[in-house]
């Protein structure tokens, strides 16, 4: 009988993103940003050359997407009042930098809630046609605080 083996690999990648937490009770609510550590991790079957990924196609298809998407941008929840007042206040070039600025996410951008749309939803989009899986996405903030979403 043979046993199953799954492996993990897991890469990481550091972005520079701004954000409110919309409803927060300290300072978190104000607009600010930090320096991301964000780690993806991946499981499959090694292939021949005894890779799950190789590192170079996660960062391709992972960290890629986040410095095309995320990187020197600010995340802003779609339904914060805050944000769109904000947003629809600016006038003349800073619309044009606004608009290019500004990210609006589905979801409360804290680590916790990027972690989980990394792993459910950004993550099956960029390793379709892959034989891996993400299963697991840390979002570190601070060198003292990360979130942690897995499978």
């Amino acid at each position: 009988m043979s046993t199953i083996t799954w492996i993990t690999a897991t890469r990481y990648h550091d972005i520079s993103c701004g954000h409110r937490v919309h409803g927060h009770e300290s300072k978190c609510a104000y607009l600010h940003g930090h320096n991301y550590r964000i780690h993806f991790t991946v499981r499959g079957k090694p292939d021949a050359v005894g890779r799950v990924l190789d590192f170079s196609a996660m960062k391709s298809r992972l960290c890629m997407w986040l410095e095309e998407n995320w990187d020197h941008k600010f995340l802003a929840w779609e339904k914060d009042p805050v944000m769109r007042r904000i947003h629809n206040a600016t006038l003349g070039g800073i619309a044009d930098i606004a608009a290019q600025s500004v990210v609006w996410v589905p979801f409360n951008p804290t680590a916790e809630n990027m972690a989980e749309h990394l792993l459910n939803v950004v993550g099956p989009r960029q390793l379709k046609g892959t034989s891996v899986k993400l299963v697991k996405v840390v979002v570190e903030e601070t060198r003292k605080c990360s979130a942690e979403a897995y499978k």
